[in-house]
């Protein structure tokens, strides 16, 4: 996926980088709201991804997030079989201070206003509670609570994408897929990354953990019988899998000249600093990378189960998908000998031109 930095360019520079079908600004004094919801393609399906709230130092820089993020989500629904289409939606403020059932509210009378083209759930600064309030205005909500006949929490459906993703890079690298006996660091022990821990320690794999809270860090590692390392100190340890589950840009030419990992697969969004160069970096030194939009798409198939009728026992088998979507892409990337995320991409982008044509012919 083609990348542009936001304090480079201008406005509409941004959008032809991104070719994005519609960026609406949502903006209401009363409230306070102000919000940029970018709706990236709409070939597979309606426009689906999370609303972030975040304390953005500018609003160019919430902008480009918001582009990004929505991108990688149409290439997230396309690589992993969904007909949906990629969008995201960014509120700009304080998670903890600024938000209010009104700020909600109000925001998911913008979404109604799109009739369908977009629809959100939970992301990062949101809850279940946010998006009960958001439906409260408008049916294009996932991600509400059960007691509603929502998915609830996503975070288990989307560890469970990740667990089989590292799965099918252990098999390719290791000729096996059991991971007794592997070694995994999983840095970032939020909700995902707890998931993760539990489902790596059934399987008796040796997991290290680290977080940059002491305390949260210290919590899971006695709950799971894990081994905490602080974060300064991760990358001096020898790992077969290196599971980044909270910030992205982590694998940069820094950290991989450092990494002693055979494999890279977490649930962080955009972990490559630069996509072009770092791929290329990991596939020269003999690292396996499982792209992050597509491991970590359990959450967005939990909203697409949603949408469908929710089962949970049918979002967990196309979760499990998971393992032969990723072998695809390693399988591309050894036979055209290109990295790991250019491998997915092509493979995303194919599906949506497939389907276009097919669309085209009505």
């Amino acid at each position: 996926m083609s990348s542009i930095r936001f304090e480079e360019s201008s406005v509409f520079n941004q959008l032809a980088s991104f070719e994005h079908q519609q960026v609406v600004f949502c903006h209401d004094e009363d409230t306070g709201l102000k919000a940029i919801i970018a709706i990236h393609n709409t070939v597979l399906g309606p426009a689906l991804g999370g609303t972030r709230m975040w304390s953005y130092e500018t609003e160019a820089e919430a902008l480009y997030d918001v582009l990004r993020l929505s991108k990688a989500m149409t290439y997230k629904a396309a690589i992993t079989g969904l007909n949906l289409g990629g969008g995201k939606a960014v509120i700009i403020g304080d998670s903890r201070n600024d938000k209010t059932e009104v700020l909600m509210r109000r925001f998911g009378r913008f979404i109604e206003n799109l009739n369908g083209s977009f629809i959100t759930t939970q992301d990062v600064g949101t809850s279940p509670k946010d998006m009960e309030y958001i439906r409260m205005e408008t049916k294009y909500v996932t991600g509400v609570p059960e007691v509603l006949g929502g998915a609830g929490d996503l975070s288990p459906v989307t560890a469970k994408g990740v667990y089989m993703g590292i799965k099918a890079c252990v098999k390719e690298m290791f000729g096996t897929d059991s991971l007794a006996g592997r070694s995994v660091a999983v840095q970032g022990t939020g909700h995902v990354g707890e998931h993760l821990v539990n489902l790596l320690r059934i399987e008796n794999a040796k997991v290290y953990v680290s977080d940059i809270s002491e305390e949260r860090m210290i919590s899971v590692a006695k709950k799971y019988g894990a081994e905490a390392v602080n974060n300064n100190r991760l990358l001096d340890i020898d790992f077969d899998v290196y599971a980044p589950c909270a910030l992205g840009a982590t694998v940069n030419p820094e950290t991989i000249n450092k990494m002693k990992c055979s494999i890279i697969a977490g649930s962080a969004n955009n972990q490559l600093a630069d996509d072009k160069r770092d791929g290329q970096l990991l596939l020269d030194r003999g690292i396996l990378f499982a792209p992050d939009y597509l491991i970590n798409a359990g959450g967005l198939i939990n909203c697409y189960s949603e949408l469908e009728g929710y089962s949970k026992k049918r979002t967990m088998q196309l979760a499990e998908k998971i393992y032969d979507a990723t072998l695809q892409v390693l399988k591309k990337s050894k036979q055209d000998n290109i990295p790991t995320n250019i491998a997915a991409d092509k493979i995303a982008e194919k599906r949506i031109q497939d389907i276009k044509k097919i669309k085209s012919s009505f």
